[in-house]
């Protein structure tokens, strides 16, 4: 044996044995892709049925949602046939009212004075008497 040939072997057995170094960083390497691609599909088995019940639940807030809108728009249809009530109201019966008010008070007012009169025509004529 040459010094060539125990330099080659010393060269092979260098060369197996590094080949054995990186070979267990790739197995593991390749287990961790293992790993990652059955996470990767439970996710999607689990997301899948979370993303169908999120539509569903979208769907039910947007049929509610219509009721709302369509409760809403009646209470705004309510609301304004309440003011044109009352504007009926003032319209039709208020000047009346407030006629009958006014002439009530000015009677309490003349009849108010004119007792006034009396009694101090009263209280007059009993002074001098």
């Amino acid at each position: 044996m040459s010094v060539g040939d125990v330099a080659g072997l010393i060269a092979a057995i260098g060369f197996v044995l590094l080949v054995g170094l990186l070979a267990l960083p790739i197995i593991k390497l390749g287990r961790v892709f293992d790993e990652m691609r059955r996470s990767i599909r439970d996710v999607t088995e689990h997301s899948t049925p979370i993303l169908d019940e999120a539509v569903n639940t979208v769907a039910g807030a947007n049929a509610q949602l219509e009721k709302v809108d369509v409760i809403t728009t009646s209470a705004a249809q309510t609301a304004e046939n309440a003011s044109a009530l009352a504007g009926l109201y003032a319209a039709a019966l208020g000047r009346p009212v407030v006629k009958v008010a006014s002439f009530t008070y000015a009677a309490r007012q003349a009849f108010a004075g004119a007792w006034e009169k009396t009694k101090a025509t009263k209280s007059a004529k009993k002074t001098a008497d």
